[in-house]
């Protein structure tokens, strides 16, 4: 169920142009903060569906401790975004498709298994990774042939 908000927001972010990714927050049973990525649009290399979520939470909340909060992602967060997770104190992250060339869930590096970091979030993926792949690499095609 969350993870198709999060797909969702993956199609707004391939409609502005951008690689298709797109994350929400959920505390309590409910969405407080959505977000898709924006790094070209807002010519912002930090504005990942991730980040963008997180603010998003944090503005809801008043506060940039997200704890009792999950984070559903479409794919693998990065090094950037595995790191604001863990400074945000988020306690569960689902993630959709791995990211082989940037993932910090285990692809490529594991922080979330790194024992001397302070906070330790629970993590979860392949959670609907085929349709998360897939909206990638059509993506990724149409691209190549200069769609």
């Amino acid at each position: 169920m969350w993870m198709r908000e999060a797909l969702e927001l993956a199609h707004v972010a391939q409609t502005a142009g951008e690689v298709p990714v797109g994350a929400i927050v959920v505390k309590d049973g409910e969405i407080i903060g959505r977000g898709y990525n924006q790094p070209i649009s807002g010519r912002d290399p930090t504005a990942h569906a991730e980040i963008m979520a997180l603010r998003d939470a944090a503005n809801t909340l008043g506060n940039y401790r997200l704890t009792d909060c999950e984070l559903y992602v479409t794919l693998e967060p990065c090094v950037m975004c595995a790191g604001a997770i863990m400074h945000a104190r988020i306690s569960r992250l689902v993630y959709g498709a791995p990211d082989p060339k940037t993932g910090a869930c285990g692809s490529v590096v594991d922080l979330f298994a790194e024992s001397r970091l302070n906070h330790h979030t629970a993590v979860t993926g392949g959670i609907m990774a085929n349709d998360a792949a897939q909206l990638l690499q059509q993506f990724f095609a149409a691209r190549r042939r200069g769609n």
